[in-house]
């Protein structure tokens, strides 16, 4: 980094792109020549148990074509390892930095390195902007007449759809000519990292934008053994792909496939508002739930070894490639809170610790919904069937024999408890425990 004139820096987190980019725009109208950094952060990195991480490979591969596309006008992308604070101060104290712009981030954690980062840049005179640009609407931007967060969807929906206005939905250019000319600088390996390649990522470029499949989506979304999923939220979660941009697209094109990115945006509100959610249920009543210690019926069920199709497949598909399919999702989740009676945490962490696409508020939000203990979550007295499931969502068993070879053989296990009575007993302990 040059140590002369004034530059603005432009930190990406989750919004590794140069398209349609609102605070990168804001940021080349800064004044100062603008040089982007990205810090693979060790608080994160060394917290990731599997060396083959699929999202440390992911992120790595969009940085390597973000550098591309920057050393085609001159400049490069700084790419820096360690804890935040001290790359920042090292920052400081080689370069002249008048300003830095991020784009908000809403998880705990993100939260808490903000503050430590935004009172270090303020010791030393450089002024922090934080923006929004991963969601539509923020933290408090969609409230109720009283003023307050909302904990019911589908009011909340409408509101949200109400709010909405073109201008909601811009796009914003960004002017590469604008950017620091810098040398082309080295980008750290995998194996400096401390991790391994995997083969099987998603497309680096989400475009095409699977627009059949959004067409379609209402009638597709439930079925795992048909490609109807778009497969856009790792692009989502780090910011390869503009939220303005599929939800323009959403708007006219599926209500329903609308209507998830509004759960998305949900979810995120109520993280911000509680994010004590990550460890604590939101309706604090469901902690007394009794749950069961049974780490073979866990094995099991992070295994795909349950003897329910649709709940192993599911957890193979998750195992073996990063991805689970959002009905099989929801089953799974399911069954481990009420057949099994396992406390929803340590699902939402097996799932943390595998989705290639995670992104903590849908993740804590849609467990809490398994559970019972969120905001509009499903009632604590509705249990899936799994057996019911695979009948109506996977009739000619496509999803079930792809994960599972053995299906339909000896070698496939028995159900590891039955379904009639895991109810009878789901419904007995919550019923003690939130009387």
């Amino acid at each position: 980094m040059p140590d002369e004139q004034p530059v603005h820096i432009h930190w990406f987190r989750r919004d590794l792109r140069l398209t349609d980019h609102r605070v990168l725009h804001q940021a080349v109208r800064s004044g100062y020549p603008v040089v982007p950094l990205f810090i693979f952060d060790r608080d994160i990195l060394d917290r990731l148990e599997n060396r083959t991480d699929r999202r440390v490979h992911f992120i790595h591969r969009q940085l390597q074509r973000l550098k591309k596309t920057l050393q085609t006008v001159g400049s490069d992308l700084v790419v820096k390892t360690g804890r935040p604070e001290g790359v920042w101060r090292e920052v400081l104290s080689a370069s002249n930095v008048a300003s830095v712009s991020v784009v908000r981030d809403y998880e705990p954690y993100a939260r808490e390195r903000d503050q430590a980062i935004w009172s270090l840049l303020k010791e030393n005179g450089v002024r922090l902007s934080g923006y929004k640009d991963q969601v539509i609407f923020e933290r408090s931007d969609i409230l109720t007449k009283a003023g307050d967060p909302f904990k019911v969807f589908t009011p909340y929906a409408k509101q949200w759809r109400r709010h909405l206005q073109e201008s909601d939905l811009e796009s914003f250019d960004v002017d590469l000519s604008a950017f620091q000319k810098l040398d082309p600088s080295p980008l750290p390996s995998l194996d400096d990292l401390g991790f391994r390649p995997v083969s099987d990522l998603p497309a680096a470029d989400p475009r095409p934008l699977p627009l059949d499949i959004i067409k379609g989506y209402r009638e597709t979304r439930d079925l795992p053994g048909q490609s109807g999923t778009t497969r856009l939220g790792v692009h989502l979660r780090f910011g390869t792909l503009s939220i303005r941009e599929l939800v323009r697209l959403a708007r006219t094109a599926n209500p329903t496939f609308l209507n998830e990115l509004v759960w998305r945006e949900f979810f995120q509100m109520v993280l911000w508002h509680h994010p004590e959610s990550v460890h604590r249920a939101i309706r604090p009543e469901y902690d007394r739930i009794e749950w069961e210690e049974n780490p073979d019926h866990f094995q099991a069920w992070c295994e795909g070894q349950t003897g329910y199709p649709m709940v192993d497949a599911g957890m193979r598909e998750l195992n073996e490639t990063g991805f689970m399919h959002n009905r099989a999702r929801m089953v799974a989740a399911g069954f481990l809170c009420k057949h099994l009676l396992i406390d929803w945490r340590k699902g939402e962490r097996y799932f943390a610790s595998r989705l290639i696409d995670f992104e903590c508020a849908s993740n804590v939000g849609n467990w809490q919904w398994a559970a019972g203990s969120g905001h509009d979550a499903a009632p604590w007295f509705r249990i899936f069937n799994p057996i019911r499931q695979q009948e109506r969502f996977d009739p000619d068993l496509h999803y079930a024999r792809k994960f599972l070879p053995e299906y339909g053989t000896t070698a496939y296990p028995e159900p590891i408890i039955e379904h009639a009575k895991a109810r009878e007993r789901a419904l007995d302990r919550y019923r003690r425990a939130l009387k």
